[in-house]
């Protein structure tokens, strides 16, 4: 049944079961790309975990690799230990094969959001459904992996993105990504209203946007790559302790300026193939703007993440950012 409710859920069809049993308890489809896994025997420190994927509908590889986590707990290859909540983030984005429909939903994740439409309407229905399930599991932990592919090559391949809030991270939480081959981290520098910093900034949850490799359409992604991912999930799933890797084993990277398109005459002074985390000297123009003007490169070098100059007036056009040490270090 569950992998029936992810086939339909993307084929945008209501599942006829709304909940049933599964190894270790049952599960509930509360929504349309929502699932609640529910265990019977929960281990004592287990978090309430959140899984989200699909959030830009054009990101395949992290629901694909959700769909190999239920494929195993409902063959009975895994056994349910911790409270889950699955969710399939942009259901006609991810119909439609495009990173959205009308506007961007991973920078709706916002309380008090007024603005209509239907990616408003789904960034609503999401808050809702996970400050019911932290509700739910008051007395547990909470913790959010929002999986992602990035829309460009990079030089690090996977890497995670921990959003700015005042909840610090907790060192084992460095010690799995680097045990899932997570290769870098960037530290955000201000609220980015993503759906990870919503748990971590309204949740206090460990909280976490996971880059894992290049977006390609379904049925193209190598889930190899993946594995240990796929392992760091299981364990969780579980409640066992995932395997561990020293945090320094990744780069860490702190944002220093975040490039914003001011107006429609605007573009990015580089090759739009450029790899995520590509470093440029001083002096170097990286954009220019017709409101906001050049904007060159100061003293210290800076890498470039996330660089897409075709985003709505006003939205991120590209973060700029520098090495630090990794936590526990310097």
């Amino acid at each position: 049944m569950l992998t029936e409710w992810l086939d339909r859920s993307l084929a945008g069809e209501a599942g006829s079961a709304q909940e049933g049993t599964l190894a270790g308890g049952r599960y509930r489809i509360p929504a349309p790309g929502l699932l609640e896994l529910i265990p019977s025997a929960p281990a004592a420190d287990a978090p309430a975990l959140v899984l989200s994927a699909g959030i830009h509908g054009n990101e395949t590889a992290p629901i694909e690799l959700l769909g190999e986590l239920l494929a195993h707990l409902e063959a009975g290859q895994l056994a349910l230990a911790t409270p889950v909540l699955v969710i399939l983030g942009n259901l006609a984005a991810i119909q439609a094969g495009e990173r959205f429909v009308a506007t961007n939903l991973n920078r709706l994740f916002r309380r008090g959001l007024d603005a209509a439409g239907d990616e408003p309407d789904r960034a609503r229905t999401l808050m809702g459904a996970v400050d019911a399930f932290f509700a739910d599991h008051g007395d547990r932990p909470r913790l959010h992996y929002d999986l992602h592919t990035a829309i460009r090559d990079s030089q690090y391949p996977r890497f995670a993105v921990e959003p700015y809030a005042e909840t610090a991270t907790r060192p084992e939480q460095w010690r799995w990504l680097a045990g899932a081959d997570i290769q870098a981290v960037l530290h955000q520098h201000c609220h980015s209203w993503t759906f990870s910093h919503y748990s971590k900034h309204y949740h206090a949850a460990q909280a976490f946007t996971l880059e894992l490799g290049r977006a390609l359409p379904f049925g193209e992604n190598d889930l190899a790559a993946l594995a240990p991912m796929g392992r760091l999930l299981a364990a969780l799933l579980e409640g066992r302790p995932p395997d561990t890797r020293p945090a320094a084993t990744m780069a860490f990277f702190r944002v220093e300026h975040e490039l914003k398109r001011a107006s429609r005459d605007f573009r990015l002074c580089f090759a739009d193939d450029t790899p995520n985390f590509t470093e440029f000297a001083p002096g170097t123009l990286l954009a220019e703007d017709a409101e906001a003007g050049p904007f060159r490169v100061g003293e210290t070098p800076l890498r470039v993440v996330f660089p897409n100059a075709r985003v709505e007036i006003g939205a991120r056009a590209a973060l700029l950012v520098t090495t630090v040490p990794a936590p526990g270090t310097s």
